[in-house]
């Protein structure tokens, strides 16, 4: 009877696959025995196979149960302002920064500043001691007034040598006159003579003049030394040639300064100067950015290690790109009255290239780009089941892709990771800005 039931059943569940099996295996004639055991393996097999149906089903369900769906950040499409920037990396310079030398040799008598200090234009640093150049200028003080005294002298001499040539050519005129008028009263010997004294006192007078000029030049060369060998002494008080900080100190009182002009020099100056109260970025502006550079362009200077943010300002460019780099030197200058920025700091400069006004725009991390201004997101429709969709990108500023065409205005899209979503999921949406950040 027991065979006769399992029969029975068999019968009811059996299948084309069934059949197929049955004459795969060629039971038609076997033992009433094995034929049982044949039947009951078959009823086993369907019922796995019912109860992997029905659990598929059960599971399929769940995912379609909106209490079981996925919580999801979304943002909407918004319309907003929006520009795109050239964000740089640079370092800050001294607006201009010198090593201070001395222009003569000497011993620092006196010093005024250390490191850190911050000086005037003009201000006093040091003053050095040149024994030997205060001994020439005592020399060539002694040289201009012996040349004061020759040139005195000369004069007088001219002065005398002029009042002989007067009287010695008046004298000639009258005996010439009266030989005119009445000739013989006068001797010829006597005419001669009165000649030749009038013809030597006028060379003696031109004799005096060269003289006097030469007393003149003398004095003048005498002078210009003296001048020179002050200047050069005055060059003994080394003074700021600009506002600055005093950054390095390489000598100290007592120590021989030797002279910057000197060929063999290899000596280091007295200090280095760095004009910080104003300084400057050098950026590698790309060729692609080249045509949006303006001279007096504000720019932002972001200082991440005081977290600061600082305005500055375009105010020179080579006006040519380099043929390796394929970018165009460009400098920023940046006020620091207060000394806050330190040279050698880094910044991030961000200069403003284009910008649309009230366009859509969907954040960065909502869109997986792919180049040629195009990219896909995750929609999230009013079923709550994700589309995947593809736009068309305009500008790119820091956080916003300004979308040109695929969406509509407060769409709602996925804001984060786009590959552990499937097309047609259900999801539950959530505002980004009070949603958990989307699972990994």
């Amino acid at each position: 009877m027991g065979g006769i039931e399992i029969h029975r059943v068999s019968i009811l569940i059996e299948t084309n696959s069934e059949c197929e099996l049955r004459d795969q295996m060629k039971i038609t004639d076997q033992p009433a025995l094995g034929r049982v055991l044949w039947e009951m393996g078959v009823v086993a097999i369907y019922a796995v196979m019912v109860a992997t149906m029905l659990s598929g089903c059960a599971a399929k369900s769940n995912r379609d149960d909106p209490a079981n769906a996925t919580h999801v950040a979304v943002v909407r499409v918004e319309r907003r302002d929006i520009a795109s920037d050239l964000e740089i990396a640079s370092e800050f310079l001294p607006y201009q920064e010198i090593d201070v030398f001395a222009k003569v040799s000497g011993y620092i008598q006196k010093l005024y500043v250390d490191w850190g200090t911050h000086v005037k234009q003009g201000q006093l640093l040091a003053v050095l001691e040149i024994p030997e150049l205060e001994q020439q200028i005592d020399q060539d003080e002694a040289a201009v007034r012996g040349s004061e005294h020759d040139l005195s002298r000369f004069r007088e001499e001219l002065s005398r040598n002029e009042s002989m040539y007067s009287v010695a050519h008046i004298t000639y005129s009258r005996i010439a006159d009266v030989q005119k008028t009445q000739p013989g009263l006068v001797a010829q010997e006597e005419i001669d003579e009165a000649q030749g004294k009038d013809l030597q006192a006028s060379a003696n007078v031109s004799a005096a003049k060269d003289s006097l000029a030469s007393a003149e030049q003398s004095l003048a060369a005498a002078k210009a030394a003296l001048e020179k060998d002050k200047a050069l002494y005055a060059y003994a008080r080394i003074t700021a040639p600009f506002d600055g900080v005093v950054t390095q100190i390489n000598a100290y009182t007592g120590a021989l300064l030797s002279a910057g002009t000197s060929t063999s020099n290899g000596g280091l100056g007295l200090c280095h100067l760095s004009q910080n109260n104003l300084l400057r970025l050098v950026i590698p502006v790309p060729e692609r950015a080249v045509g949006d550079i303006h001279l007096g362009s504000s720019v932002a200077v972001r200082v991440s290690s005081i977290n600061d943010t600082f305005e500055g300002k375009i105010v020179r460019f080579s006006g040519q790109i380099d043929n390796q780099t394929r970018t165009m030197h460009t400098e920023v200058e940046v006020p620091n009255p207060k000394y806050v920025l330190v040279p050698g700091m880094y910044a991030s400069v961000r200069i403003p290239l284009h910008s649309a006004a009230n366009v859509l725009t969907v954040p960065i991390q909502a869109v997986r780009a792919s180049g040629n201004g195009e990219g896909t997101v995750l929609v999230v429709n009013n079923a709550n089941r994700i589309e995947r969709r593809a736009v068309k990108l305009g500008l790119q500023s820091a956080d916003y892709f300004e979308v040109l065409s695929g969406l509509s205005e407060n769409e709602k899209v996925i804001f984060g990771e786009q590959n552990q979503y499937k097309d047609g999921e259900l999801v539950s949406p959530r505002d980004a800005g009070t949603a958990p950040a989307p699972q990994e």
